[in-house]
């Protein structure tokens, strides 16, 4: 059975799903937007975890426990700063998607809800980011895996819109 991708309008923080993932910054010790939300809502614990996880580079991922979270487990991945696209944005941020994949195929999780990468403050433009990350978690998706359904979460009804334009023109 393929894997389903819908748009969500949602709190993250809130979704029962198997693994929820966080936009972090590289040292994992939390910050603004998302990652501030998840850790706040994760509770004390994750920071500690993440403290020994030793942080991560740009389009990488790392998986802690979920903690406090309706969430079983949080797949930290640090998407890239935009600097107007001619600095491997588009491949780091591609990457931040299959990498989660890839983590989330090693745990046999059936399902992910994925927050829009890099467009807070990393400044990604939000058309160009949807798009990408349909592409990449469509391509990664190809191979069968355990995988049922994903969420492309929005914080936003304008962010709605963007993933909602990705998945019908993807």
């Amino acid at each position: 059975m393929p894997c389903e991708l819908r748009a969500i309008e949602a709190d993250i923080c809130q979704l029962k799903v198997d693994a929820i993932v966080n936009a972090a910054n590289n040292s994992l010790l939390g910050g603004g937007g998302v990652d501030g939300a998840i850790h706040r809502a994760a509770g004390p614990a994750l920071l500690e975890f993440c403290r020994g996880l030793q942080g991560c580079a740009t389009g990488d991922a790392k998986v802690s426990p979920g903690f406090a979270l309706p969430a079983q487990y949080v797949l930290h991945t640090v998407g890239p700063v935009w600097h107007g696209g001619d600095q491997g944005e588009a491949d780091k941020l591609a990457s931040c998607y299959r990498r989660c994949i890839e983590e989330a195929k090693a745990l046999e999780l059936a399902t992910l809800a994925f927050p829009a990468i890099s467009c807070g403050v990393y400044g990604y433009p939000h058309d160009q980011a949807c798009a990408i990350a349909v592409a990449s978690l469509r391509e990664a998706l190809l191979e069968p895996r355990s995988l049922r359904q994903i969420f492309l979460v929005a914080f936003s009804p304008e962010m709605l819109a963007h993933w909602q334009r990705a998945l019908a023109l993807g």
